[in-house]
């Protein structure tokens, strides 16, 4: 396992005014709890944060903002996952210049079906635009989003490639089974996982970690699954089934209005309500009903 990058980084959930612009006090203070309850370090702009849908401007100063606000760049990992390369590039090199990094590329995500070949040469044109030997990149497997995932091949070759770079992959299938086979087929990279259910025996069989949604709202509860894997607890383990089950109150509701819904009725913080379009809020019904699931649970939260 590659040392670059181990342990618990939330996906952070990004908060926005009622002008749909980021709120930087509230994530700031978000950022700064997941950090007080035990993450190693906390994780801007992947698909839980909505990040294709802000803008480089908005990332970029969004990252700054942590960073003036006393947040260290070895606690965060940056996504860079952009339509064009050279915003990929720009926002890479903007944040090596403050010192991040660890840095979370998905593969090209708007043609569909890009051949292995297609998709080696653009995480290694953003590697070489990027140009640091600094660089920890941690390659984005998200098919479901994406459309194309890394292979095996992809994996491979981009490590022939960048072998100073590529440090990690992150795999958000919700597959087990294609994540143990990336723990077995890739000793050297830290392998984190994005489904929480996962996490235990993923790290039981040498993962290195997660990067999830879930420690948004019960970091404590993560925090334990990821420090003691072998010894997941039967409450632990029954408290975040329940909560992942709070995204099927309804049938297809979008999973980051939902959490979102979840955090505003745990902190109070009406700005947790609002979402970047393509995405929106709940229906009222929708709504009501996280709530209430939410409310049913947040008893056995206390301390997670």
């Amino acid at each position: 396992m590659n040392p670059a990058i181990s342990g618990l980084w939330p996906a952070l959930l990004h908060p926005l005014t009622p002008q749909g612009d980021l709120d930087p006090v509230l994530a700031i203070a978000h950022a700064k709890a997941m950090l007080a309850a035990g993450c190693d370090g906390v994780t801007l702009f992947g698909t839980t944060g909505e990040g294709p849908a802000f803008g480089v401007s908005e990332r970029m100063g969004l990252l700054d903002a942590l960073l003036a606000a006393g947040v260290r760049a070895d606690q965060l990992v940056v996504t860079i996952s952009a339509v064009a390369l050279p915003e990929a590039i720009a926002l890479g090199r903007h944040a090596l210049a403050r010192g991040v990094q660890r840095q979370m590329l998905m593969p090209p995500f708007y043609f569909r079906q890009p051949r292995d070949a297609g998709i080696v040469q653009a995480v290694s044109q953003v590697v070489r635009g990027i140009d640091s030997d600094d660089l920890r990149l941690v390659l984005y497997h998200l098919p479901a989003i994406s459309s194309a995932g890394f292979s095996h091949a992809a994996i491979a070759e981009l490590l022939r490639l960048h072998p100073k770079q590529v440090v990690a992959v992150k795999d958000s299938s919700a597959d087990l089974p294609h994540t143990l086979g990336l723990v077995a087929a890739f000793p050297t990279l830290s392998v984190l996982v994005g489904a929480e259910p996962h996490i235990a025996p993923v790290m039981q069989a040498g993962g290195a970690g997660t990067i999830c949604g879930l420690a948004n709202l019960a970091p404590n509860l993560v925090r334990r699954i990821v420090s003691a894997p072998a010894a997941l607890s039967a409450p632990d383990e029954h408290l975040m089934t329940r909560l992942l089950a709070v995204h099927a109150v309804f049938p297809d509701m979008p999973f980051v209005p939902v959490y979102k819904v979840m955090l505003a009725e745990q902190s109070g913080e009406a700005n947790w309500l609002a979402a970047r379009p393509p995405l929106c809020l709940l229906e009222p019904h929708e709504e009501q009903a996280v709530r209430q699931s939410y409310r049913a649970i947040a008893g056995l939260l206390q301390g997670c």
